[in-house]
């Protein structure tokens, strides 16, 4: 080869090696692009609520003063005996599918006493999903055989339908209370209800993601889950609350 067509030939490999770069780069970036589209397709809301302070909450209390206050990360409530005070705090946001979370400390309570540790979901009256703990009432506990150191847990959706499930735990312990919300084949909301990582009861609602509810956590004095009016001052502390789309 003539020098001439040398220095020619030199030339033009270094000119399609100085391309090549390029046009690789290019395809990665396009398929990082491709690849960034779809983890943020694949990312689930996560929110959790740590109570060292209440950004996104309110208050929802219905009776009495709002009896709770927050220490070390954690929301106390307290009510009093010889009351029907109702004490509760809601999110400012909605939210639909997903599993919720509520761990809670659940304290000995007084027994008989008319009072009622609440993690729930509300809309209204007819569209409102719980778990609530507290003594219980004698028969219920009898059914249940519980021992004299277990409150009894109702989960329940107050209409459409209405669903009532009973189970037990063990007083004076850190409980890990969950919801999860999916979708049915029509659309419709099922809900399984899950004490410290297993699915305690499950059941299907006759109304889907157009009902948006709001989270609670709350302490009130109920006539429905004890035999008196409260003889003790119960209390509960939230740990914290999560919500995952996931």
């Amino acid at each position: 080869m003539k020098p001439s067509t040398k220095i020619i030939a030199l030339f033009m490999g270094l000119f399609l090696f100085s391309c090549s770069p390029d046009t690789t780069e290019e395809g990665v970036d396009a398929t990082r692009a491709s690849e960034s589209s779809l983890s943020i397709n694949k990312i689930d809301t996560s929110i959790v609520w740590n109570f060292d302070d209440l950004t996104g909450w309110e208050d929802a209390t219905q009776i009495g003063l709002p009896n709770y206050w927050l220490k070390d990360g954690n929301l106390t409530f307290f009510t009093n005996a010889n009351t029907w005070e109702r004490t509760k705090i809601k999110t400012l946001s909605t939210f639909t599918t997903g599993i919720y979370t509520w761990r809670v400390y659940i304290p000995e309570m007084g027994i008989g006493d008319m009072a009622s540790v609440g993690a729930f979901l509300y809309i209204n009256d007819t569209h409102e999903l719980d778990f609530e703990v507290g003594y219980g009432k004698q028969v219920i506990r009898n059914q249940l055989k519980a021992a004299s150191d277990d409150l009894i847990v109702y989960m329940t959706s107050q209409a459409n339908p209405f669903r009532s499930y009973q189970t037990k735990i063990k007083r004076r312990q850190w409980h890990t209370f969950s919801m999860e919300l999916t979708l049915n084949s029509r659309r419709n909301y099922k809900l399984s209800w899950i004490i410290n990582g297993v699915k305690a009861a499950t059941t299907e609602l006759n109304y889907g993601i157009n009902n948006k509810f709001k989270i609670y956590c709350s302490l009130e004095n109920l006539t429905f889950i004890g035999d008196n009016i409260p003889k003790s001052q119960n209390y509960a502390i939230f740990d914290f609350v999560e919500y995952s789309s996931k």
